[in-house]
């Protein structure tokens, strides 16, 4: 064999992109032998993150999200098999997290909680109360055989806030994977997978933030061919009072969580970690450990409002 006559081989790098979708940054991660690649690939996981963002966004009234919140009360509307197959899952969540997680949370809207902007008081019990009454995913009634989703009271409204990063994340590696690359990490603005291996060889590795000093983990975590999602009060909330509120709001009482800081969720599919983060953090410590047990791969890490650490069973954290 003539050696002279070889190409050398090309090294594997990574290359990332970073791109503002569904309203979050998502920034794509591929393992590739050139930048011109790489990014041809992660420009497949941004089209199709926006495919699904035209879907399930309440910004356009084409939506099919909207769609059906415009004809809340009034009659079903026909949709998609993947939208009628999330809201399907979503529902499957709601049951066992007993309505801690609620896509029908959507009558909430920013007149209540607005954490967007500096709030000076807290919202009107009595609004609030009058909001939550419309969260209940027992009035999501789904049609399988017309395909049609139809919520049955005036004034409902579903939103994928909970669950459509994450399934943006899952959807877009799928669609890498299928399109042969073999080491990536999609990072849908704290919901995120990983597949494969570094370049090196040695797995994906992430930090678990410190709640306190979010840009200093406290401990770090194997995630190839993992999916994980975080939900804390770190990034948004609200300081009313010299109190601080968490963005994270009880579907049952239109208010926010007290009790818990943030949790991570560990699990094969994003969009389950996705959407069982905030339940969790809803059900408090002792119920979301207990749930997250019973639930085979399903793994949790939860800080406590005194920076107490709790996990659930079989959780591997290297300092």
């Amino acid at each position: 064999m003539d050696f002279r006559t070889q190409k050398p081989l090309q090294l594997m790098q990574v290359f990332s992109r970073t791109v503002r979708l569904m309203g979050n940054t998502f920034a794509f991660s591929v393992a590739a032998e050139r930048e011109k690649i790489a990014f041809d690939q992660m420009e497949i996981a941004v089209v199709e993150t926006r495919r699904i963002e035209s879907l399930l966004t309440t910004f356009s009234d084409t939506s099919q999200t909207n769609k059906i919140n415009a004809r809340s009360g009034i009659s079903p509307v026909k949709v998609d098999a993947e939208v009628f197959d999330l809201i399907e899952r979503s529902i499957a969540i709601s049951r066992i997290t007993q309505g801690a997680f609620d896509i029908s949370y959507g009558s909430i809207d920013k007149k209540l909680w607005n954490f967007d902007c500096s709030m000076q008081a807290l919202p009107d019990a009595e609004t609030a109360r009058k909001m939550v009454h419309l969260i209940d995913f027992r009035n999501i009634e789904l049609d399988a055989e017309a395909q049609t989703v139809f919520l049955r009271n005036k004034g409902m409204r579903i939103g994928f806030g909970g669950i459509g990063k994450g399934y943006a994340a899952e959807m877009g590696k799928r669609k890498l994977i299928a399109a042969g690359v073999e080491s990536g990490i999609i990072n849908a603005s704290g919901d995120l997978t990983a597949w494969g291996k570094q370049p090196s060889g040695k797995s994906w590795t992430i930090g678990i933030a410190d709640p306190e000093r979010p840009n200093q983990p406290f401990s770090y975590l194997d995630i190839s061919d993992k999916a994980v999602a975080t939900s804390g009060n770190y990034e948004k909330f609200a300081m009313i009072g010299g109190r601080k509120y968490s963005h994270t709001i009880d579907p049952k009482t239109g208010f926010p969580i007290t009790g818990i800081k943030s949790v991570t969720t560990i699990c094969d599919n994003a969009e389950f970690a996705d959407a069982m983060a905030t339940p969790i953090a809803v059900m408090g410590i002792s119920a979301g450990l207990h749930l997250v047990d019973q639930i085979p791969g399903l793994h949790c890490i939860i800080v406590d409002d005194y920076n107490k650490i709790y996990s659930s069973k079989n959780i591997n954290l290297t300092s």
